[in-house]
């Protein structure tokens, strides 16, 4: 017969119990240390993304793109994302980057062409900042600009399936600022492509001031080839002087500007991480 054992003290119990725990507690904790780099190999933080936005005297303006900021935040929050303004609102760019300290930047321009801001102010700013900094492209021309303008039609009363009627008669100004710039046109006209693409209907490039044809020539131009009913795509980043302009001369619906749509943010990163993947240049 085999000998019995005493029962073990409840105690004893209780202390291999609390060991094992610790034990297994001790063995997670190493091994995600294991994961944590030592101080000299940890990865550098990334160049803070800085929202280069064109300043104007419409409140809604700044509203609209301090809500553009947070979703970008919100997309990215361990990124570093900072707004700065060509002119007309605070902060303005030059006093954004000084605050940065020593911190690289990427500049994205809240901008939807190439023109004289992409090309002089905002590079000629990057390069007179106390911060290594470099200049993203501009916003358009993108797919993703042309998902935002197709969904402010909608919510402006555009039909989702229009009838082959309706086609024949149907067509979009693409209402933009304008610029000397012939490159500017060049960058719109490509957004009016991608958009007519996603429409099925004609697409005409318009502008406000500096180029022409401005957005009644072009509702004429329309008229006359049978397209009477013709919608306004707004095609500004925010509310302002233009886009109320442009949106009075609609003889049907007028859309929105792009604003805060979730496809900027994710477009504004987008020309962010290609600014990164491209080799490393001082701004000029």
């Amino acid at each position: 017969m085999t000998a019995s054992h005493p029962p073990r003290p409840e105690s004893d119990l209780h202390l291999d119990s609390t060991a094992h725990l610790m034990n297994s507690i001790g063995s997670r904790l190493a091994g995600q240390l294991r994961l944590v780099p030592p101080p000299g190999r940890r990865r550098p933080a990334p160049p803070a993304l800085v929202l280069a936005a064109h300043g104007s005297r419409d409140p809604r303006a700044l509203a609209t793109v301090r809500t553009l900021v947070d979703r970008i935040r919100e997309l990215r929050p361990t990124l570093p994302v900072h707004l700065g303004h060509i002119e007309l609102n605070e902060p303005l760019l030059p006093d954004t980057l000084a605050a940065l300290g020593g911190t690289q930047a990427v500049l994205v321009p809240l901008l939807l062409s190439r023109g004289y801001h992409v090309k002089q102010d905002i590079p000629q700013m990057a390069a007179a900042a106390p911060v290594r900094a470099r200049v993203a492209a501009p916003l358009g021309p993108h797919p993703l600009l042309a998902e935002a303008l197709y969904d402010r039609l909608r919510e402006a009363g555009w039909p989702a399936a229009p009838d082959e009627p309706a086609r024949r008669t149907s067509a979009v100004v693409l209402a933009a600022a304008g610029s000397r710039d012939p490159e500017s046109a060049t960058d719109t006209r490509r957004t009016a492509r991608l958009l007519a693409d996603r429409l099925g209907v004609p697409v005409v490039p318009a502008y406000a001031c500096a180029a022409s044809p401005g957005v009644p020539a072009a509702l004429r131009t329309l008229a006359a080839r049978g397209r009477h009913r013709v919608a306004i795509a707004s095609y500004f980043t925010a509310p302002g002087r233009f886009a109320t302009q442009v949106a009075q001369a609609a003889p049907w619906i007028a859309a929105a500007p792009l604003g805060a749509h979730p496809a900027m943010a994710r477009l504004v990163l987008r020309r962010y991480a290609e600014c990164l993947a491209t080799p490393w240049t001082e701004a000029a």
